[in-house]
């Protein structure tokens, strides 16, 4: 099921709606609604002024952009955030500024992140005795020896 349009609404009549820099591009780009300094080392959530209506059996991801973090080292706290398809309210972005010395200004209207729309499955959870088993087994962190 391919998706024509989003839904959005401007929460704030100075707010910016999502955008795509380049035609195909996966991501929308969110903009700040308000200026915001980032001291070394301190997060923020930024508001976007926007709320979007993400349809059944999507989910919307709100992830880092790469030149905030090559530039300035701002990441998400969170990333991806995850926007479930039921969420109305207010996107808001948890910003975090990882570099030890130097402080980052954003002003109103500048870019700050990502939201990609994800197809989701929502199965349904079964309790079983015991799973199938894989050649991975039950190998987790630094189990290949790298």
């Amino acid at each position: 099921m391919a998706l024509s349009e989003l839904q959005a609404q401007r929460l704030d009549p100075r707010a910016v709606l999502p955008t795509r820099a380049h035609e195909g591009d996966a991501g929308l780009d969110l903009y700040a609604l308000e200026p915001c300094l980032l001291e070394p080392g301190q997060r923020a959530m930024v508001r976007t002024g926007i709320a979007v209506e993400i349809p059944a059996g999507y989910a919307g991801l709100v992830m880092p952009r790469s030149g905030l973090a090559a530039r300035h080292g701002i990441a998400l706290v969170n990333a991806p955030g995850l926007i479930d398809a039921g969420y109305r309210g207010e996107l808001k972005v948890l910003l975090l500024n990882t570099d030890r010395t130097s402080s980052c200004e954003l002003a109103a209207g500048d870019r700050i992140a990502q939201l990609v729309l994800t197809p989701v499955e929502t199965p349904a959870v079964v309790e079983v005795s015991e799973l199938s088993d894989s050649t991975r087994a039950a190998g987790g962190f630094g189990s290949t020896g790298k």
